[in-house]
């Protein structure tokens, strides 16, 4: 891999966890009440993805829809098997409570997402119904169609779920 190549890794990276961030810092100075401020996270939030996206775009990380999914199901399948066991074990260990319940969580709809992601391959180009999913706001359950009553990873009543569409 060529340094360029490494520097856009990294730059992806580290511009995609800057928009997590700062989206975050948003949501904490709304409920401080500094509006201004929030908006500003967001507004930067936003640059950082563009920079993300140009970054994963040098990179040719955007491929055809098909690869793409099975991109995500590869990917998705390597947290739930590989790597959020091992962080599980980990902060189970270290008696981080807080870590191992956000990586549990994170792990349980890891597996979920490579399941409704391998169902979108499965009928890729056979299938032109459309429809929202529903998100967790506790755990990032992801759920199609409707949202479920209460949440089955985390308990979170249904109607707290977010509609995408």
């Amino acid at each position: 891999m060529s340094k360029s190549e490494e520097g856009l890794k990294a730059a992806f990276a580290g511009e995609s966890q800057a928009n997590r961030t700062y989206l975050a810092f948003a949501e904490a100075a709304n409920r401080e009440g500094y509006a201004q401020v929030a908006r500003m996270f967001r507004a930067a939030a936003e640059a950082e993805t563009v920079h993300a996206l140009n970054h994963l775009k040098a990179l040719k990380g955007i491929k055809s829809t098909e690869e793409n999914l099975q991109a995500a199901i590869s990917g998705e399948t390597h947290e739930f098997k590989s790597m959020y066991p091992q962080m599980i074990a980990d902060a189970k260990a270290e008696g981080n409570k807080e870590a191992q319940r956000s990586f549990e969580f994170a792990n349980a709809v890891e597996q979920i997402h490579a399941r409704l992601y391998q169902g979108l391959l499965d009928n890729l180009g056979k299938s032109k119904e459309e429809y929202p999913y529903y998100v967790c706001p506790v755990c990032g359950y992801t759920s199609e169609r409707e949202a479920p009553d209460t949440c089955p990873v985390c308990g979170t009543k249904g109607k707290m779920f977010k509609k995408v569409e």
